[in-house]
């Protein structure tokens, strides 16, 4: 029932020599790394504009040199990615550079804050989504959270298809917007130059406000917030393995066509916003105020232009779904990361990761009860942190490297680097209540990172097998004692102990017996001493209902035993195994206490022995 319900939800198996067909396109690329950067330029310029109303409605005119700052940093980061690209094409993006340039521990912090940054991504996602919805149809905002969780793992399962699946699907909602965009910039232009839409700017400005007292601080603090536009620019750079070839140059084009149109949007929108004197209001955004300005409320565009916005608030989150399996997986290769997120799944894609993203981002949305806006500050950071560390990384790059225009591409990101350092240092000096949890949440990583790389490397040294040691190593031993555990005589007991004594010159069946039934106990000897003669068996009293510690006193004493003798010591575990897995959960568990009593130890072998029933 699961493997049909599992081939309906995710799709058959696809053979490991498919891997190339799940390889991206630029086109195809472009809608599935894209949405979380396209999807930004719908709050991007809110954001701005609600900082700055704090300075009177006249301090709106800065949203111009802010947006005009903002498109600087994003011109630097898209050059700098580029170069990424091709510098470091096994993906890892900023972790990549950040740990090859700055060290590892500098790296993990770039790598940690983009896992943390993926997960806030599809959480914030799932959550202005529902917050759509619920504007829409206001009967199920006491739902939003549950809305929320669904939809994360609605993505989850769309991605657990593969690449190729993902990308067909988010083709749809990505490139609508993208087209409603530029019908209504287009529209919007065209009527701005037939004078049919006027400056409303100053007017409305005097209505609300005639002061104006715009300080450095909330300056920054409105260029911090608008900033989270560039979210989502940097995955492409940890996609890099899932292009087409070559893979290098069509991941760079795709990163240069989505700046370019991340760029014209986010502009055009932060101009007609100044233009048309639009204020936030809490009830209708920014974006929908400037579509009922060029196409008119009852307007037929109007609509269009609102559901293509409300598609991809939705699909945002699966540049977190793109980036964090890539991204898990070299973290892992380098064994900071466990070992498991190195596994394709039946589709090819890393699954585990796929997994682990989703879980990640309920409980994030869990933990902030579903709300955008103490979400937002977060993800901000998680972003500008690894921004700075690869930029400035890049520059010690090309110092080492040298090559041609080295100090023009060092200067870029040294502008770049700068940059997202005075926003990261803007975002806890001005943000400090919705960023705190980043400096707990970032020892907390380093510290797991460290602890999977520490038990990695212990495992290799010691199962690393040299001339030397396998010299050491070697034992010879000049016999074998088996100890099999057995309750009852059964005919699992009798095919356990004719398969013991087939390996071990010596066989010792084991029974503890407890206070409440002696004449049973003594018919169990009297029926083992009937089926196996010459085979000796041990009765070990247990006035405590134990099993483990009476069999450890045992076992303690028989491996001294068969050390003295250069003998090997196994203990047999027997078990049946009904037909079908759910009948497990109406017997007890004893063998698995035992063996598990005794895996630690290192002087005996453990041996289990499956009997399988038929009816």
């Amino acid at each position: 029932m699961w493997k049909y319900l599992k081939r309906v939800l995710i799709g058959k198996p696809l053979k490991t020599n498919d891997t190339g067909s799940q390889s991206l396109n630029i086109f195809k690329a472009l809608a599935l790394l894209s949405s979380d950067a396209l999807s930004s330029v719908a709050y991007g310029t809110e954001m701005i504009t609600t900082a700055l109303l704090a300075g009177g409605a006249a301090a709106l005119w800065f949203q111009l040199p802010i947006a005009a700052l903002v498109l600087v940093l994003l011109g630097a980061i898209a050059l700098s990615y580029v170069m990424i690209i091709h510098a470091y094409p096994s993906g890892g993006g900023a972790y990549a550079v950040a740990s090859q340039n700055w060290g590892h521990w500098v790296g993990l912090v770039a790598g940690g804050s983009l896992l943390v940054d993926y997960m806030l991504t599809v959480a914030v996602s799932a959550a202005s989504a529902t917050d759509a919805i619920s504007s829409a149809i206001p009967e199920v905002h006491h739902f939003a959270l549950f809305l929320s969780v669904v939809i994360v793992i609605l993505l989850m399962l769309m991605n657990l298809r593969g690449l190729r699946e993902s990308a067909n699907f988010l083709m749809v909602p990505v490139y609508f917007f993208i087209l409603a965009m530029f019908v209504m910039l287009a529209v919007g232009f065209v009527r701005l130059g037939l004078g049919q839409i006027v400056y409303h700017a100053p007017t409305l400005a005097e209505k609300i406000s005639p002061t104006m007292s715009v300080g450095f601080l909330l300056f920054m603090k409105a260029f911090s917030s608008g900033s989270s536009s560039l979210t989502g620019v940097e995955a492409i750079s940890n996609s890099v393995p899932n292009f087409n070839k070559p893979k290098e140059h069509n991941a760079a084009k795709t990163l240069i066509i989505l700046v370019a149109i991340l760029g014209l949007f986010f502009g055009s929108i932060t101009f007609f916003s100044f233009f048309l004197g639009i204020v936030p209001n809490g009830q209708t955004t920014v974006m929908a105020q400037i579509a009922d300005a060029i196409f008119g409320r009852n307007g037929i565009g109007f609509y269009i232009f609102q559901l293509a916005t409300a598609l991809i608030l939705t699909v945002a989150a699966n540049t977190g779904f793109s980036a964090f399996p890539m991204l898990a997986f070299n973290m892992a290769n380098d064994k900071f990361m466990p070992h498991l997120f190195k596994d394709k799944g039946d589709r090819l894609g890393y699954s585990n990761g796929i997994v682990s993203l989703s879980v990640g981002a309920i409980v994030l949305l869990l933990v902030f009860k579903g709300r955008v806006e103490a979400l937002i500050p977060l993800y901000a950071v998680g972003v500008f942190v690894p921004f700075t560390l690869s930029q400035s990384g890049m520059i010690i790059h090309w110092w080492r490297q040298r090559g041609s225009y080295w100090v023009f591409k060092a200067f870029v990101n040294f502008v770049g680097a700068m940059i997202s350092f005075v926003l990261v240092i803007s975002m806890f000096g001005l943000h400090f209540a919705g960023v705190w949890p980043y400096l707990i949440l970032m020892p907390v990583l380093l510290r797991f990172f460290h602890g999977v790389h520490y038990h990695y490397v212990s495992i290799a040294k010691q199962l690393k097998l040299t001339p030397a040691k396998a010299r050491v190593h070697r034992h010879d031993y000049d016999g074998a004692m088996v100890i099999v555990f057995m309750g009852n005589v059964t005919r699992v007991t009798v095919s356990a102990m004719d398969y013991a004594r087939s390996i071990g010159d010596e066989v010792i069946g084991m029974h503890v017996s407890f206070d409440t039934n002696i004449k049973k106990e003594r018919e169990t000897a009297k029926e083992f001493e009937k089926y196996f003669p010459g085979i000796r068996y041990v009765d070990i009293h247990s006035s405590y209902r134990s099993v483990i510690q009476p069999s450890r006193e045992f076992i303690d004493s028989m491996s001294k035993q068969a050390t003295k003798r250069n003998w090997s010591l196994t203990i047999m575990v027997p078990q049946f195994v009904p037909k079908h897995w759910w009948q497990n959960a109406m017997h007890n568990q004893t063998a698995f206490r035992l063996r598990n009593a005794f895996i630690s130890r290192d002087d005996i072998t453990i041996s289990s022995y499956y009997y399988h029933l038929r009816d």
